[in-house]
Formats: C-alpha cells, structure tokens, sequence
C-alpha cells in the first residue's frame, strides 16, 4: 500500500457519521443505479450496530480511498440464513456448519478506482480479519473473473457456493467464498486453544 494512505479504524458512531462519505467510495468502485443508495445506507447504518463489527478506511490526503466492514454473523441474519439454506438446498449441509458457525461475515470491501491495484484492498482485507476470534470468514462477490476474487483467493478463500442468486437479484449471481482465520500471508496468530491442525469436530 503507497505510503501517503494509511488505515484507520472507526467504531460505530464514527462510521455511520462517514457512510456518507464512503457511499461515494461504493458508488464510484460499483456503480450501482443511484437509487439503490439510499437502500446501501440503510443497511450499512444497522450493520454498524451488529455484534463483532469492525471498520477499516483507506483515507488518502485526508479523504476516504477504500473502506471494508465485517462483523460476526450467527443465526437470524439475513446473508447468514439465506446462504445456509442456499448451501443445504445444494447438499452442503456440512459445508454449512463448517463454515458458517463461527464466522466473521464481511459485508463490504471496497476501492476507489484511482486507488485500485495498489494493495489498498488487501491491507484492509488482513487488517478486518486480524485478531478475530472466529474460526472462519465469510464473503460473496459475484460471479466470473474478477479483480476482488483473486484477492480473495490469495489470502485463502475458496468457494463453497458457486453461481447462488441472492432472494431479489436473480440476474446476479454470486460466489459464496470462505477461508480459515487467520488469512494466509496475514502473519498472524491463531488465538490461543485453536490446534495448528484446526481439526473439524462438528461441534462448532
């Protein structure tokens, strides 16, 4: 990551004072039909509130560059259930419970386009997922080749879920990736009593 950008993680209230702020940031990496931003505000306005929820923002010349959010995701969510039951329909029942439950879901991450391939996206990717206590972090990006998949995948996500349609989006669909905490070439530690070997047990 260039030199003059630096991390700088906000806890709820400071983030939802910026969702405005970072909506630039999603609508210039995403373009998305301007009306779905309020909806986008909306949502990332609750999330801030969930448990376990963590912000990371690229900030540049004093102005938001990239931001990312996760928190931990559990049962009664939305993303949480939808994709359960996408990964049950598909019989992936186990693929379910290894991954989805203990995991860190990660709602968000994004780059500003003059900011992209600059390793912007990966250090607030390990800076997210660093010192979690979950087992395992969640995503979905959508589906085919893409810049924000090979990311995913060198940090040692895979996919669990391909080509899987979100309820209300049936023309996007979307990989459903998952990885062990803590993500390959992080350097981080696991937290103390998980095994090297992380072996499933099917208790968690």
């Amino acid at each position: 990551m260039a030199a003059d950008t630096e991390l700088r993680e906000l806890a709820p209230p400071a983030f939802t004072h910026a969702v405005p702020a970072l909506l630039q940031v999603y609508e210039a990496a995403m373009r998305p039909p301007p009306e779905q931003l309020p909806g986008r505000a909306s949502i990332m306005n609750g999330h801030a509130y969930y448990p376990g929820f963590r912000s990371v923002v690229a900030v540049r010349g004093g102005e938001p560059v990239g931001f990312a959010y996760a928190f931990h995701g559990y049962r009664g969510q939305w993303w949480h259930d939808t994709v359960v039951e996408g990964l049950r329909a598909d019989g992936r029942a186990r693929q379910a419970r290894r991954y989805l439950s203990d995991p860190l879901e990660i709602a968000e991450v994004h780059v500003h386009p003059d900011a992209q391939n600059q390793g912007v996206g990966r250090s607030m990717l390990y800076a997210l997922c660093r010192g979690r206590p979950e087992r395992t972090a969640v995503l979905s990006t959508r589906s085919g080749p893409s810049a924000a998949r090979h990311l995913y995948r060198s940090c040692g996500f895979t996919e669990v879920l391909e080509d899987f349609s979100f309820p209300g989006s049936p023309d996007q669909p979307f990989s459903i990736m998952a990885a062990r905490l803590p993500l390959t070439g992080s350097g981080g530690r696991r937290p103390p009593g998980r095994s090297v070997g992380w072996p499933w047990t099917g208790s968690r």
